[in-house]
């Protein structure tokens, strides 16, 4: 479990592809202060299990599901990324709740700049629309964020999050242009509501016309 503060931007420092996996290694220095063999690191969103570490950098196997999913799959040597150890139980929740578990990728659209902080706007398919809400939290690269605005237009939906001058320097969605992917992971409560709602409408429809569940992926354990 995470918290969407994000504590360290790393570096992606090797990448060692298989034909449905990928083994990374990263370095951040205080992603790694205390480690065990283990242990989950999020990287930029995706919840990771550290299987080997040193003082500098840790090393995570990425199976094939999560490539697909999210922007781990373009991961290469060089790559800044955005890392979080796991939440203790009794810290502080200075973000929300964040899983790990990504719901897939987003596009930027567009961005806004202000006098000391941007807007970033998000595409949003049509599965994960229903769970984005105006002043909702979602995570974006593993960063705890504020809907400040939802919409439609003739492209489809999009989510907007306003961005201050500390997330900026400390995240690499400071870094983002117009056409990058990030990875989402959209709010654990709205899921579960999601759900179940889509199992009592089940109910009363026949199997052959049910909808299928909406997918989110979770860490390479």
């Amino acid at each position: 479990m995470f918290t969407g503060i994000i504590e360290e931007r790393g570096l992606i420092t090797r990448v060692e592809r298989s034909t449905d996996a990928a083994r990374l290694t990263v370095r951040g220095p205080l992603a790694v202060e205390g480690a065990r063999h283990g242990d989950s690191i999020a990287v930029s969103g995706v919840c990771l299990t550290v299987v080997d570490f040193d003082a500098e950098s840790f090393t995570a196997d990425v199976m094939a599901q999560t490539l697909a999913m999210s922007t781990l799959d373009d991961a290469r040597e060089g790559l800044a990324v955005n890392l979080e150890r796991a939440a203790r139980v009794g810290d502080r929740l200075g973000g929300h709740i964040v899983q790990g578990h990504i719901d897939g990728t987003a596009r930027v659209l567009e961005i806004r700049p202000g006098e000391a902080w941007r807007v970033l706007r998000f595409s949003l398919d049509e599965a994960h629309a229903p769970l984005v809400v105006d002043k909702g939290s979602i995570a974006v690269d593993g960063v705890s964020l504020t809907v400040s605005a939802i919409g439609d237009d003739v492209d489809g939906s999009w989510f907007e999050v306003s961005l201050i001058p500390e997330t900026l320097t400390a995240t690499t969605l400071g870094e983002r242009v117009v056409g990058d992917a990030v990875n989402i992971e959209t709010d654990i409560l709205a899921r579960h509501v999601e759900r179940m709602l889509r199992l009592e409408g089940r109910r009363s429809l026949p199997s052959s016309v049910a909808e299928p569940a909406v997918t989110a992926i979770g860490g390479a354990a």
